[in-house]
């Protein structure tokens, strides 16, 4: 979802509501990760004393594959984000989001939010024992019979 945000940036005081969802169909390529169903995105765009401040809330769930034993899962993830976004910036500084145009890609920004905070070891339990390295089993599942695990 592009968002026209030149009103926003002009006239103090303004704000813009948010509440949509990215289709399934639209994540595709995002990450290399499954989505169970649309992320859900609420949040609100305000411009306060000229500072332009976008706040908002993601909900995903993704279907998953666990690092350690293989299985699949599924979990839901919530997060919650804040940028101040700018028409331009002279510095590299992450804390900023710069909307061409005055445009905003909401999509890739929630997108890319989410993949940033989707931790890099993904396991489907804290304790999650893994697969024997001799023969494969599932410790989750229960013991294998081979003579490093006896």
């Amino acid at each position: 979802m592009k968002i026209q945000l030149r009103q926003i940036f002009d006239i103090v005081g303004e704000s813009l509501s948010i509440d949509y969802s990215i289709g399934v169909d639209e994540l595709e390529n995002a990450g290399g990760y499954s989505f169970k169903s649309p992320v859900v995105i609420k949040g609100m765009i305000v411009n306060r004393a000229g500072v332009v401040k976008l706040t908002y809330e993601l909900d995903a769930e993704l279907e998953l594959e666990c690092d350690r034993c293989l299985s699949e899962f599924v979990r839901d993830y919530h997060y919650s984000f804040e940028h101040i976004l700018v028409t331009h910036t002279n510095s590299d500084d992450d804390m900023y989001v710069v909307c061409d145009n005055d445009v905003l890609d909401m999509n890739e920004l929630a997108v890319s939010d989410l993949l940033l905070q989707l931790p890099t070891k993904i396991l489907c339990k804290q304790d999650c024992k893994g697969l024997c390295c001799t023969c494969g089993q599932n410790l989750n599942e229960g013991d294998c019979k081979c003579v490093s695990h006896n």
